[in-house]
């Protein structure tokens, strides 16, 4: 029977980035080998990739040399299923990979942005990831009702909402993350930190870990961790103040709009900008209430961030 390679031979191995930290990588061996039915209980490996790029994000599957104790550099990266990232005009920002779906966590308070909940949504559309909403604090009853309103429209669309408080157990959303590989996103302060404290036990040791090891005091989440949970996996990222699209095409954009997909190619103009053109099916839609005008309105502002954006990386 031949022995498994030693985690210091420097032999190839495979595994799963559970942890994103600028040029640094956790990689997890255990995980990629228990998925393919093998335990040899390999460590995890703090990674740093070959060259200068850093082009890896939490849930890639990677192959690894070790070079050292509890070291090793990242080889090369196995094909993504998928993966999810914001960008502008000059910056790209990736945020996980492999996932089946995206859970966007908004709170009663302190308030919450749904523009920014239509942005996420596009952006698992356009990878075809499922969408989640879930809706934290909802024990603060009177600040209930004006959060239900601004989800409304969402609801009307048949996305799920969750609501639950994170402080006080996060056992309603259980049932929607098992077997998924999930990732939380949402606005600082919304309790997605929390929320994974709840779920699973341990995930602030671990990440207290992580934080030391990177000598930060910091107790918010500064970068994504991944988590085993219940046959799946759940990350945790940090908070969102922006989510750029530009990497997608106007077509891409309104393709993400569930709700246009009826209207579109109906407009009397081929090239129809849906603003003040006569006969624009999606605005006959809008004054028909089949399309709320909020969503539509989060359309227009962000399909304007990304004809900007491509100007300016042309030069204009």
């Amino acid at each position: 029977m031949t022995a498994s390679p030693s985690p210091d031979s420097g032999a190839s191995l495979n595994g799963v980035i559970t942890a994103a930290f600028g040029r640094h990588y956790e990689v997890d061996l255990a995980r990629h080998h228990a998925a393919s039915g093998s335990d040899p209980a390999q460590p995890r490996l703090k990674c740093y990739p070959r060259g200068k790029k850093s082009v890896f994000a939490c849930g890639d599957e990677v192959e690894v040399s070790p070079t050292g104790s509890g070291q090793g550099v990242i080889n090369r990266l196995h094909p993504r299923r998928n993966l999810l990232w914001r960008s502008d005009a000059f910056r790209e920002k990736l945020i996980a990979a492999n996932l089946t779906q995206v859970v966007v966590v908004v709170a009663t308070e302190p308030g919450f942005s749904d523009l920014l909940i239509s942005r996420c949504i596009a952006a698992a559309q356009s990878q075809q990831l499922g969408t989640l909403i879930v809706l934290n604090k909802a024990d603060l009853r009177d600040q209930l009702p004006a959060a239900r309103r601004i989800l409304a429209p969402f609801e009307k669309l048949d996305y799920r909402i969750v609501e639950l408080s994170a402080r006080e157990g996060a056992g309603a959303l259980r049932p929607f993350l098992a077997g998924q590989r999930s990732i939380l996103v949402g606005q600082s302060g919304m309790g997605k930190s929390t929320l994974t404290n709840a779920l699973i036990p341990g995930a602030q040791a671990a990440t207290r870990e992580i934080s030391e090891a990177l000598n930060s005091g910091k107790h918010t989440t500064t970068f994504a961790r991944l988590y085993g949970l219940d046959g799946g996996w759940l990350i945790d990222s940090p908070g969102l103040q922006a989510f750029g699209l530009a990497h997608l095409t106007a077509d891409e954009l309104a393709a993400s709009f569930v709700e246009f997909a009826p209207h579109l190619g109906k407009c009397r103009f081929r090239d129809c900008l849906h603003e003040s053109e006569p006969g624009c099916a999606l605005r006959a839609a809008i004054a028909a209430d089949a399309i709320d005008a909020r969503r539509f309105e989060h359309f227009r502002v962000i399909r304007e961030e990304i004809t900007h954006a491509k100007r300016q990386t042309q030069g204009w």
